[in-house]
């Protein structure tokens, strides 16, 4: 009878390693499974994002009158240059009140440089931006230098308008202006109903 019970007791020992080896070796090839599941995911999480940086990051390009690959919505793309009262200020892409006070903002509504169209550009009127504007005078030069050229305006006109006077800034593609608008009056804190717009025209320059 003792060992009858000694070879149950021995059997059901072995049946127990025997199944707990079957547990860890079936744990082992999950490990592995899921391991080589886990780094093909992230190589295609790698990859994609890879992708989506590159094609953000991808600088803009003018062909004729189109531009290829457009800045990102809120990124810095240009410069905007008046010399008759020193402004250099980074033109970013978009027209919010974050973007505005960072430096001038480009309307979304508006064309780009180099497209041969309408561009809108407006900024705060305080004084490390456009609190000078009224000393800019018809036959002054405005230089916007972008990631994908250098374009030169001309001033023509300017005038005072009321906020919602849209007609003031008519959007069109038959020639390329460029108009930029700040608060009016200049040394006004706070809202004012009132904008001071610049007109000016893009003139080419001559090849040397």
């Amino acid at each position: 009878m003792h060992k009858k019970l000694s070879k149950v007791i021995k059997a059901t020992i072995i049946e127990i390693i025997v199944a707990f080896l079957l547990v860890v070796f079936s744990v082992i090839i999950i490990d592995v499974a899921l391991g080589q599941k886990k780094e093909i995911a992230v190589t295609l999480i790698n990859t994609m994002s890879l992708d989506k940086e590159e094609v953000i990051n991808q600088a803009p390009v003018l062909e004729g009158k189109v531009i290829k690959n457009y800045p990102e919505y809120g990124s810095k793309y240009a410069k905007i240059q008046i010399p008759k009262i020193g402004v250099n200020l980074d033109v970013y892409y978009g027209d919010t009140m974050e973007i505005l006070k960072k430096g001038v903002g480009h309307s979304s509504g508006s064309y780009f440089p180099g497209e041969g169209g309408s561009i809108v550009y407006m900024g705060h009127n305080s004084k490390k931006v456009f609190r000078r504007f009224g000393e800019i005078e018809k036959g002054d030069f405005i230089q916007i230098n972008t990631d994908y050229g250098e374009f030169k305006y001309q001033v023509y006109d300017m005038k005072i308008v009321n906020e919602m006077d849209l007609d003031a800034l008519p959007i069109q593609k038959e020639k390329e202006m460029l108009m930029v608008y700040t608060c009016y009056p200049f040394q006004n804190i706070g809202y004012t109903t009132q904008r001071y717009v610049v007109y000016a025209e893009r003139i080419e320059e001559e090849e040397e």
